[in-house]
């Protein structure tokens, strides 16, 4: 189905939404949020959607409506697990799931007090429960959730269902999150009449569903007590904060209309007593706009209206607290999981989620810091993983930083023999591999190979087969250790010199007048004392050079023994050499003095230039031929400012041309604009040369093309739009000490091996590669990752599991040869049902967004973006025909593992690369479209969902990161502030009722229309509330492995498009469809496929 085709009244969900008259956003790195107000989904929401019910899914035969069943309020689960009825807003969607009794306070309700009866948490202990009620109870409860049977043993799932309940039960692991086997979660019920009494539980978990917008009548009648067939409940107020539960209200008579004129109650299909009637598959009459309405589905009476004829009942938006909430699964998981260590000693374990923070403790498995899988029990057969369409991936940091609790890798010294390996697929040793013949020889786990044990590492084994001295060996207990690699392993068989930094700064009039040079070559005299060093050592091994250059280059000899430095000119950029080699890479501290007086001297000497025209290649080339004439491997940090116009080799021209966009020539715009770039990478790489990018443009520079050589030398791009000091310069010298401080592997080379039966046939990442196998990279720092996907080769075995091994041989900062390994096991299954039980969505999303970057260099974006729709629809399609029990076609059921899986995807449909707004400009797409590539779980996590929190309503001496809310714009409330981050972006939105005295605590100004919009930097005030808005700042910028630099926004204030554009759960100006409507629309196409 064509996500993007047209159909009125609505926009498209593909076509950009016209912006508020008047204005002009201004330019900047992410594109506008939606502005639409909340009423364009139709009538104004606040409370749960009219006739809202949930129903049971798969799984159980369905009584007749007249036959006794247990009662909706407390459906059971199988196993013990008691399910979630409907939440009213507010419950517990956005916090830990309590046990403590939950209450609502009364707020502003749009039909007066609402008949809403007190939400009861059952407390998790299993206990008897009195007799069901009657049928007309069941059957009228809102959650309509019936058992009949006990359903066929099945992965836990998250329903959402989309049409009158057909089957019976209703199990589910709770729908925001599993729990510790044989322990309830606490059951929220919203109660329809005294008196029910929730039947026993038992059984293992599994569904929970939810209506669709479109499946049922108008509002319903609600009252007090028993309600007739095809009531609803209503709800609390949606302005309400997420993590505050409230009072119940005062219920209203029976027989009140909620809204609208009184009438008469529904009709109800005969055919269907007690539920309403599903209309033509499952959204209403018409097959209307794509997910993004900006307003009722077309022809669909308003709610409240008098019913008409069953078969034009109008669509119901879904309720967005009854869909999975992101926050809900990261607060269960945090709390279900944050307390104990992961212990890696069992193979294909699921390890906490990437936003939990959770210590490790290697026991033979790599620890989630340096590996991440899609899934950790893979099909045995490719027919089972075609069918289940699941990629098989891993994302891989070889240098992860870990916190200070944890142990880094031990290294190990085998001597002149080097590491054990074997034979034949030269593996290196490692826990897995097999003694055998009492010690004597060894069978690799990977090949099957039978190897001999030499004779210095001949051990013993004890009575199960292991080695003594397996627990003194890291490579024979650990899942990740270090080797120090001989001279066999390094280049022309001599072990390398340490390695050198070059500072390359373009001295042309915009970065003169700028006052970026000043700036930089004052910050460099400071940060030249904290290169890296190796463990202990007093002082950094890596030795400096400096060249600046516009149309020409010029460079210096910083000897120790001149009294100033030496400047040689080299214009001739088409022939580029070396003009000096002794006192051009010098030891810091031996030439301290010179290198000062040069630095002092650059901002001087260029004052009064007026060349405005830069080179860019023959830079680069320059600073690879120093590295080689000094026979070392190294880094190049380029501080740039404009397109590289100027004659020279690698010269480029202006072809930004935003008329390309959402045309088949799109792609030509992420693609570089010459080879000679992918040339110029690839000598780079030979000698170990990783080139670091600091862009500072007022215009467009094709970042598409410059960032080429950074990106497959594994570098980093950094880009400070016109940049000026004052607003700018904290977050640059911030990138630029990190960068040059960070740990850094230089020279390397990794290769992942796997067991067989798979294989590694597809590699993402900032990094080139020469061959299929070995992935190289000039430098591989500690932010860097690399995802490799797998294929089955051949069949696997469900008792041996399958065995990943990456290796990476890299130089250190001290010049030493190392080999890093890490290993992980993995279960293998012949179940769909056990690959989906153990899938994890971060890794998945992570995977399908790089996917999709790389997909956009060849193919249209829409093109790009409709594969990833259809993939997402295969996985959740396959799950729902082969592991969920059977259920009415209405209901969208999701795996437990992937219940995110929709809003993440979403989030990655909306982002700047493959859908921009007006403003994006083409360098910004390309930009963020490398930045993604090498980006590890965490940060594509924040990135595509940010973080949302509010800082007054948790007590004020609260030094903890308070509690996020959902991504969406009725999240905000008037009176409170929030922090919004996604590792690049850092917005504080001031509600324009916010308290007076919060105003003068955080800023120190009178009132809210005092404050400046756009503010960058919060004043430093001696109040509580001011220090604790600053800690949690400071401690989020420490998060992230780039500095984000604040912006303040205000209420109603231009500025807040840009922070809207962020509220991801909404619909986005440029066309993104809300989460809301992306489910409907994810919905329609799994039954498109299913049927």
């Amino acid at each position: 189905m064509n996500i993007n085709q047209s159909a009125p009244p609505t926009l498209p969900y593909g076509q950009p939404q016209p912006a508020y008259p008047g204005y002009h956003p201004a330019s900047y790195g992410g594109q506008p949020g939606s502005t639409v107000p909340p009423a364009s989904y139709g009538p104004s929401y606040n409370g749960p959607v009219p006739g809202y019910q949930q129903t049971p899914p798969p799984g159980m035969s369905r009584a007749p409506p007249s036959s006794g069943v247990p009662p909706a309020s407390t459906a059971q689960t199988p196993g013990g697990h008691a399910t979630y009825s409907h939440f009213g807003q507010g419950d517990v969607q956005n916090g830990p799931s309590s046990t403590v009794q939950m209450q609502r306070h009364p707020g502003p309700q749009p039909f007066g007090p609402a008949p809403l009866a007190p939400v009861v948490s059952q407390p998790t202990v299993l206990q008897p429960y009195g007799p069901p009620p009657t049928s007309t109870q069941v059957t009228t409860q809102l959650a309509g959730m019936q058992i009949s049977g006990a359903a066929a043993p099945a992965p836990p799932q998250t329903g959402l269902d989309y049409g009158p309940p057909t089957s019976g039960s209703f199990p589910n692991s709770g729908l925001y999150g599993s729990y510790p086997q044989g322990q309830a979660p606490p059951l929220n019920l919203a109660q329809g009449h005294p008196g029910t009494q929730p039947s026993q539980r038992s059984a293992p978990p599994q569904a929970s569903s939810f209506t669709s917008p479109a499946s049922g009548g108008p509002r319903m009648p609600s009252m007090t007590g028993p309600l007739l067939p095809g009531q609803g409940f209503g709800g609390p107020p949606v302005s309400q904060p997420n993590h505050v539960s409230s009072t119940p209200p005062q219920a209203l008579p029976p027989g009140t209309q909620m809204t609208g004129p009184p009438g008469p109650p529904p009709s109800v299909h005969p055919s269907q007593a007690g539920y309403q009637l599903q209309q033509n598959g499952s959204f209403g009459p018409v097959r209307g706009p794509q997910p993004n309405y900006g307003s009722p589905y077309p022809g669909a009476p308003t709610f409240g209206s008098q019913p008409g004829p069953p078969q034009s009942l109008p669509p119901k938006r879904l309720d967005p607290d009854a869909i999975p909430s992101p926050i809900q699964v990261i607060e269960d998981d945090r709390n279900n999981r944050g307390s104990e260590p992961f212990v890696t000693d069992v193979r294909g374990q699921v390890p906490p989620l990437v936003t939990t923070n959770f210590l490790v403790k290697d026991q033979g498995n790599a620890s989630p810091r340096y590996i991440r899988c899609t899934s950790y029990n893979i099909p045995c057969t490719s027919d089972v993983a075609k069918q289940a369409q699941v990629p098989l991936a891993a994302v891989i940091k070889p240098l992860a930083r870990l916190p200070p609790e944890e142990a880094s890798p031990y290294v190990v010294d085998h001597g002149e023999s080097g590491p054990l390996r074997c034979n034949r697929c030269k593996a290196y040793m490692c826990p897995f591999m097999q003694f055998i013949e009492g010690g004597r020889r060894f069978q690799c786990c990977f090949c099957s190979c039978i190897n001999d044990v030499p004779p210095q590492y001949f051990q013993h084994l004890d009575h199960t087969g292991r080695r003594v001295d397996a627990y003194d060996r890291p490579e024979l207990s650990l899942g990740s250790y270090e080797f120090l690699a001989t001279v066999d392993y390094c280049k022309n068989n001599k072990f390398p010199s340490p390695p050198a930094f070059i500072f390359m700064i373009d001295v042309s009039y915009n970065a003169i007048r700028s006052g970026l040079v000043r700036l930089l070559c004052e910050e460099l005299k400071s940060l030249l004392d904290f290169l890296p060093r190796e463990g202990g050592a007093e002082e950094s091994a890596i030795r400096v050079g400096f060249v600046t250059y516009n149309k020409v280059l010029h460079f210096y000899n910083v000897k120790s023994s001149l009294a100033q430095p030496q400047m040689m000119v080299v214009s001739d950029v088409a022939d580029m050499f070396v003009p000096l080699l002794d006192g051009f890479l010098v030891n810091v501290s031996e030439s301290r003095t010179v290198i000062t007086s040069l630095l002092d001297q650059i901002p001087e000497m260029f004052a009064d230039t007026r060349e405005t025209e830069t080179v860019f290649a023959p830079v680069i080339q320059a600073g690879m031929e120093a590295l080689k004439a000094a026979e070392c491997a190294g880094k190049l940090f380029l501080f740039h400012t404009s397109l590289p116009i100027a004659e020279a080799p690698g010269k480029l021209k202006n072809r930004d041309d935003r008329k390309l966009i959402n045309t088949d020539k799109e792609k030509t715009l992420f693609q570089a604009q010459t080879g000679a770039y992918q040339t110029l990478a690839k000598e780079c790489v030979a000698q170990g040369c990783c080139v670091a990018l600091f862009l500072f443009p007022n215009q467009y520079v094709d970042v598409a093309t410059l960032s080429v050589v950074p990106q497959l030398t594994g570098g980093s791009v950094y880009k400070y739009a016109c940049f000026q000091v004052e607003n700018d310069q904290e977050r640059f010298l911030s990138d630029l000490c990190r960068d040059v401080q960070k740990v850094v592997g230089f020279d390397a080379v990794m290769r992942v091996r796997t067991s067989t039966g798979i294989r590694a046939v597809d590699f993402f990442g900032a990094f080139y590669m020469s061959n299929t196998t070995d992935v190289e990279l000039a430098g591989l720092d500690v932010d860097k990752t690399v995802t490799v996907e797998f294929k089955h080769d051949d069949r696997l075995n469900e008792e041996s599991g399958a065995l990943l091994q990456c290796a990476l041989l890299y130089t250190s900062c001290a010049g030493q040869r190392r080999l890093r390994i890490h290993n992980l096991a993995l279960n293998c299954c012949t179940q769909l049902a056990d690959l989906y039980r153990n899938c994890e969505t971060d890794t998945l999303i992570n995977y399908m967004a790089k996917f999709a970057y790389r997909g956009v260099l060849n193919s249209p974006v829409k093109t790009v973006r409709d594969t990833l729709i259809t993939q997402c629809a295969q996985i959740l399609a396959c799950y729902r025909k082969n592991c969920a029990s059977p259920s009415s076609a209405g209901q969208l059921i999701l795996p437990e593992c992937m219940k995110l899986l929709p809003v993440y995807l979403n989030c990655v449909l909306k982002s700047d690369v493959l859908q921009p707004g007006a403003e994006v400009t083409t360098d910004d797409r390309a930009y963020v479209r490398q930045l993604v590539t090498s980006m590890d779980v965490a940060e594509t996590n924040v990135f595509f969902y940010p973080r949302l929190l509010p800082l007054t309503k948790s007590p004020i001496e609260n030094t903890t990161e308070p509690p996020a809310v959902r991504a969406s714009e009725e999240r905000l409330s008037n009176g409170d502030i929030y922090l919004l981050e996604n590792g690049l972006n850092l917005f504080l939105w001031v509600g324009a009722s916010v308290q007076q005295g919060v105003v003068q605590s955080l800023f120190n100004v009178s009132s809210f229309s005092h404050i400046t919009s756009g503010l960058s930097v919060l004043p430093v005030l001696d109040n509580p509330l001011s220090k604790k808005v600053r800690g949690l700042i400071d401690s989020l910028r420490a998060q992230r492995s780039r500095y984000m630099k604040l912006i303040v926004v205000k209420q109603e204030d231009k500025l807040e498009m840009l922070f809207k554009h962020f509220l991801v759960e909404d619909k986005s100006l440029s066309g993104g469809a809300s989460y809301v409507d992306f489910l409907c629309h994810m919905h329609k196409e799994i039954r498109q496929l299913l049927s």
